[in-house]
């Protein structure tokens, strides 16, 4: 199984960027998948969740109207939309898949935000 994060970088507050994530060597469309981030000095956190079926997602309150998760079962892909961002939004990016008791993850994206 592998999941492989893209499209981390550097960009200026205000800012957007888009997280993507190609999963090989699962059903991806049987899992539900997640956003988490990691910022210096901190825990790995969710940021964004969507089911299986890409019907249901949710969100931190952090990032409540600011990101937007999505995937495409066909690519065997999720996306992580990400527009307005702060430098409060600097961290490592991964991409988590989860289904019962199987959990998988990406290797990480950075992400920073900077002037």
């Amino acid at each position: 199984v592998q999941l492989v994060e893209s499209g981390g970088g550097l960009v200026q507050p205000g800012g957007s960027l888009k997280l993507s994530c190609t999963a090989s060597g699962l059903t991806f469309s049987a899992y539900d998948m997640n956003w988490y981030r990691q910022a210096p000095g901190k825990e790995r956190a969710l940021v964004a969740a969507i089911s299986s079926t890409g019907g249901s997602t949710n969100y931190a309150d952090s990032v409540k109207g600011q990101f937007t998760i999505s995937r495409d079962n066909v690519k065997k892909s999720v996306y992580l939309q990400m527009n307005s961002l702060k430098p409060e939004d600097t961290a490592v990016y991964y991409c988590n898949g989860k289904r019962i008791n199987l959990d998988y993850w990406g290797q990480g994206t950075q992400v920073t935000v900077s002037s």
